[in-house]
């Protein structure tokens, strides 16, 4: 006993340290590891994401008129569909007649104009059997003035320096107030009623509004709860890289906009802005990870301007780059209806549908992203390795490659017809010109005449 007493202590203690320092030898630190934990549901590899703004997207403003036009969608190629925050809409406070989505009353309810919990359920119900998905705006920042919280649970609430209920700071959200994500109450809440949509309407996944505003931490755990139930897909309203390692399958390519509008708006004096996006995109983000490329969503066409306004000729050229280019493409109902309008924000605005070249444009090129693998999202499709022109300035060249299909895009962003010669031989060999079916082989001495905002995608 006296031995046992004496020399328990130290070998337990050299026991550790030999454990340690086995583990500290298998686990080598210059060895890469892994940035995302997550894994992409399957169906995202190829899709396509649209955007549904259900009070303008039809006249009845309903998820019942909403649901007769999924087949159109289906036919058009979109895969995943983004519903605009369907819950009750706060009276307190309120901007315009109808008010903003994003101001909710209720988490756990759904918003009377649209129909009932029943109708949501159809809806989903009705894009699943047409093998699509739904997520479902979150606005997990703040609440309406007069959601129950604010009498439950007055203390979840941010205070400004008065104590009172705030807005988010520096920004004229004068109709919400922020929630305090210091109280581990206010997460866990917040958690619950997301997984309440996904157990009760089998809701597909979110699309988290100004993610960048709620700590991480609280992000991270939602995504590992939310798989418990089922495997989801989550696109964050924000650009960093840090969102995609536990939390979201995508954020948004805002720097990726920005680029392509002042280029096409004649305020960039080159396509520089571009090759920044492109090259702080493959060098900083993760292989793993999905951006979202856009040339319209709601806050753009409703503050800044139509898809026309914001990029002039070059909107096609920014169409085409959005879905050729990595990127998951995304459509805002309308679109591809050529729709001209601001839609209005607070106030009832129906999209006028019809058919439009630009329709027919995106449903071109999404069944081109479909069947070439090379233009898959993420792990799946292919680095976009640049092509070095003679027109560097206003011409974008690029080639997408994998084992089983090849994309030379060409793209003239600029006012000028382009006379370009291509250096280098990554892009020689034969391809069939996507858009005329003719045949068209590129070698040392090939040269490519191309007009003003024109664009050209070969496929091998």
């Amino acid at each position: 006993m006296t031995f046992l007493k004496r020399f328990h202590l130290p070998l337990l203690f050299i026991s550790i340290l030999l454990l340690m320092s086995a583990c500290s030898e298998n686990s080598d630190p210059y060895q890469p590891k892994n940035y995302v934990k997550l894994d992409h549901p399957e169906w995202s590899k190829n899709a396509t994401i649209y955007q549904i703004n259900t009070r303008q997207f039809t006249e009845e403003g309903t998820f019942n008129a909403a649901e007769e036009h999924l087949p159109r969608l289906k036919d058009l190629g979109v895969d995943i569909l983004w519903l605009m925050p369907i819950h009750e809409i706060g009276e307190k406070n309120r901007k315009g007649t109808l008010g903003s989505p994003y101001s909710v009353k209720d988490y756990y309810s759904v918003n009377p104009e649209f129909g009932d919990i029943e109708d949501l359920k159809q809806f989903v119900d009705r894009a699943h059997e047409l093998g699509m998905y739904v997520i479902l705006d979150w606005v997990a920042n703040h609440t309406a003035w007069d959601n129950p919280l604010t009498e439950e649970h007055p203390d979840w609430y941010a205070r400004d320096w008065k104590g009172n209920f705030r807005p988010t700071p520096w920004w004229d959200w004068s109709d919400i107030i922020d929630l305090d994500y210091s109280k581990p109450e206010v997460r866990e809440y917040m958690t619950q009623a997301m997984k309440y949509w996904v157990e009760e309407a089998d809701i597909d996944g979110f699309r988290a509004d100004v993610a960048g505003f709620v700590p991480i931490e609280f992000w991270n755990n939602v995504r590992r709860e939310l798989e418990e139930v089922k495997p989801v897909f989550m696109l964050a309203e924000w650009e960093s890289r840090d969102l995609h390692a536990e939390a979201f399958d995508m954020t948004y390519a805002w720097s990726w906009y920005e680029a392509v509008e002042q280029i096409t708006t004649g305020d960039a004096e080159d396509l520089s802005s571009l090759y920044v996006y492109y090259s702080w995109n493959e060098s900083a983000f993760p292989k793993k990870s999905m951006r979202m490329t856009f040339v319209s969503n709601h806050d753009k066409n409703a503050w800044e301007g139509t898809m026309y306004e914001n990029f002039g000729d070059g909107l096609e050229a920014a169409i085409v780059l959005s879905v050729v280019g990595e990127g998951m493409p995304l459509v805002y109902n309308g679109q591809e209806a050529g729709n001209d309008r601001r839609l209005e924000f607070f106030e009832k605005d129906p999209i006028e549908w019809q058919e439009h070249p630009i329709g027919e444009l995106y449903k071109k090129l999404i069944s081109l992203m479909k069947e070439n693998s090379a233009l898959w999202h993420s792990e799946w499709g292919a680095t976009m390795i640049h092509v070095p022109n003679s027109s560097e300035e206003s011409v974008l060249s690029f080639v997408r490659e994998d084992d089983h299909g090849k994309v030379f895009a060409v793209i003239n962003f600029s006012e000028e017809r382009k006379s370009v010669v291509f250096t280098e031989s990554l892009h020689h060999g034969e391809y069939i010109n996507y858009f005329s079916d003719e045949s068209v082989e590129f070698d040392e001495n090939s040269t490519l005449e191309i007009e003003p905002w024109d664009y050209r995608v070969f496929v091998k």
